[in-house]
């Protein structure tokens, strides 16, 4: 029988029982909602709401440095929860509850990161949302990626220019579209950075854009040729809806395949 800590552990974990669905959709609903949190303080709104807001950031970050702790309590190797990728992700996106009291702008950056922690979701099983065939696996990665890293680098440039040319960076649409224009590589010109940081910043998203882009790309084309050579032939055993055409076992679970259909 399972101790108490290691039941929370596995909920925290897990997508497949009730419980832990529930916290996993929780906890992804409190990061999306703190980052349009973020995106709306970059837009011009009364001092009530950007109170409220304030104070509702303040509540979900308290949220994120309990789930921290308890996943931190829950390591089996607290050295190795430490050092973890998703730890490390999980300890920068709330840095701000500590130092935001400050102003210091240095960590007040690191709130843009939190979008990283969606990673945590896809990292392994998808079927949180019904996502299942190889080919929407891929490709949602893929636009995750894309996605996170744009909306990163969005908001470290916002966070930088806004404060010097806030009549070019007037909120973070600006600076996603600059992100965009940028990572792509078309450079409009139209909007550009002015301190040493943002034109650093805008070094980094060009570098990325030439590397990034065309590896996913080229992920993105080896799966659809893949998909050529499968057809529609689900294991017995563990479901895989898809098999290469000559197949004999399942390269999901290892269980021999039935004899496949005509």
């Amino acid at each position: 029988m399972l101790s108490f800590r290691a039941k929370i552990a596995f909920y925290l974990e897990d997508v497949t029982t009730a419980i832990g669905l529930t916290v996993n959709l929780l906890i992804l609903a409190l990061i999306l909602l703190s980052l349009g949190i973020y995106v709306a303080q970059t837009y011009p709104l009364s001092a009530t709401w950007q109170l409220w807001l304030r104070q509702l950031d303040w509540g979900i970050l308290s949220l994120f440095s309990l789930e921290y702790l308890i996943r931190f309590w829950c390591a089996e190797s607290k050295l190795g929860f430490i050092f973890n990728i998703f730890s490390i992700l999980d300890l920068l996106s709330i840095l701000p509850l500590f130092f935001g009291f400050f102003d210091i702008r240095f960590f007040r950056i690191f709130r843009w990161f939190r979008i990283l922690r969606v990673i945590r979701f896809f990292g392994s099983d998808l079927s949180i949302f019904r996502i299942k065939t190889s080919d929407q696996i891929v490709f949602t990665r893929i636009l995750l990626t894309l996605f996170s890293i744009i909306f990163v680098y969005a908001g470290l440039i916002y966070q930088i220019e806004h404060p010097i040319n806030p009549q070019v960076y007037r909120t973070f649409f600006d600076a996603f579209y600059f992100a965009v224009v940028t990572m792509t590589t078309v450079g409009f010109g139209d909007v550009t950075p002015l301190s040493d940081g943002g034109k650093m910043v805008t070094v980094l998203m060009i570098l990325t854009g030439v590397l990034l882009i065309p590896l996913q790309i080229s992920t993105l084309t080896k799966q659809i040729l893949k998909s050529g050579t499968q057809i529609d032939y689900p294991c017995p055993d563990c479901g895989l809806p898809r098999h290469d055409i000559d197949a004999n076992f399942c390269k999901n679970c290892g269980a021999k395949l039935l004899k496949k259909p005509d």
